[in-house]
């Protein structure tokens, strides 16, 4: 079937209508008893295939070409595992004016996740900017946020998060690396079938967040969570998010043009280094939080959809610089690795 193109104007991502949808399901519909545990088990073993998917995805080599502009991937690593939760963590002293506990619990959870792939080479590209480094950084994000953000929310969340305890690195570790690893492992032998399957596995990928979702909803209302959100709260969530949202496009545009990366490697920085991941974030959430999942998680869908938002208006105008701004300066002449496009969902 061929999709009908949305309006320029409109920059929202059908998917997000799609999860929009999971989630009104899951209200009027949660699933109780036999079904969720049935719904549990399922959303468990999506999650374990999702990231072996992942893994058989990512090409070593292409990683390894990466590193030869290293300065560009450990900027772009310290904006989403550095700066992000410190701003997180600061805007703890918003609750309880524009925030609840809950609620800050997500956005800080938020802060921890990886960038994304996809959106980030989507917009680069768009933007004319190093494709080459804005897939490498985001592949790199992806990969250290198996093992970070699980490590940080031990650290920053403890056993705040309703249910989170530390121990819950191990199930991380057993539902998500090792499925990642596995794959790795096999790619040698599954990769050429991934790539030659890679839209219908697309929608595979996307199913299965789909699952995630609607279980981590239905866990929420049949415990009643979400009576603990009126639309003052959200309202108050929104803006702090704008805020968080504008202040890191700002840090990765001026502060690597500080540290003296040229045009087109400050636009890998800005949109891979500003945004952050719903396609690992969400599985995670599930892994980490049980039934306070949906809570966690809505932050980040919420910040998912406005910096595709954003980004999309900021994006095109960067695609009309003058010719003049297009040249990069002879310090990043050798930036543009050659490395081929192995993106997945964001």
């Amino acid at each position: 079937m061929k999709r009908l193109p949305r309006p320029s104007w409109l920059p929202i991502d059908p998917y997000v209508l799609l999860l929009l949808g999971t989630v009104g399901l899951a209200a009027l519909l949660p699933a109780r008893g036999t079904a969720a545990d049935v719904a549990s088990g399922a959303s468990t073993a999506a999650i374990a295939f999702l990231f072996f998917l992942y893994g058989a995805r990512l090409s070593t080599r292409e990683a390894l070409d990466g590193l030869r502009h290293w300065r560009l991937h450990v900027t772009v690593l310290a904006c989403t595992f550095v700066v992000f939760p410190l701003l997180g963590l600061a805007a703890r002293g918003l609750v309880p004016v524009f925030l609840t506990h809950s609620l800050w619990t997500g956005l800080l959870f938020l802060t921890l996740v990886p960038s994304t792939i996809q959106s980030s080479i989507a917009f680069t590209s768009i933007a004319r900017g190093n494709v080459p480094a804005a897939i490498c950084a985001g592949s790199f994000s992806s990969l250290a946020g198996i093992v970070i953000t699980p490590l940080l929310a031990a650290s920053l969340l403890g056993g705040s998060a309703g249910g989170f305890q530390a121990d819950s690195i191990v199930r991380i570790v057993l539902q998500l690396l090792v499925p990642f690893l596995a794959g790795q492992l096999l790619r040698r032998w599954i990769g050429g079938f991934v790539a030659r399957h890679k839209k219908g596995l697309g929608y595979v990928d996307r199913g299965s967040i789909l699952l995630v979702v609607y279980t981590a909803f239905s866990e929420g209302m049949v415990h009643g969570v979400w009576h603990q959100v009126s639309p003052v709260r959200l309202a108050g969530l929104l803006g702090v998010e704008a805020v968080l949202l504008a202040v890191m496009l700002a840090l990765t545009w001026y502060g690597s043009k500080a540290l003296g990366f040229g045009r087109e490697d400050r636009i890998a920085i800005q949109f891979a280094g500003s945004k952050k991941s719903l396609a690992s974030g969400l599985p995670m959430a599930s892994v980490l939080f049980g039934a306070q999942a949906s809570l966690a998680v809505l932050p980040l869908m919420l910040f998912h959809q406005m910096q595709l938002m954003v980004c999309a208006v900021i994006a095109k105008r960067r695609s009309h610089d003058p010719a003049d701004r297009l040249t990069p300066p002879a310090s990043a002449s050798g930036s543009r690795t050659a490395v081929g496009t192995g993106s997945r969902s964001g």
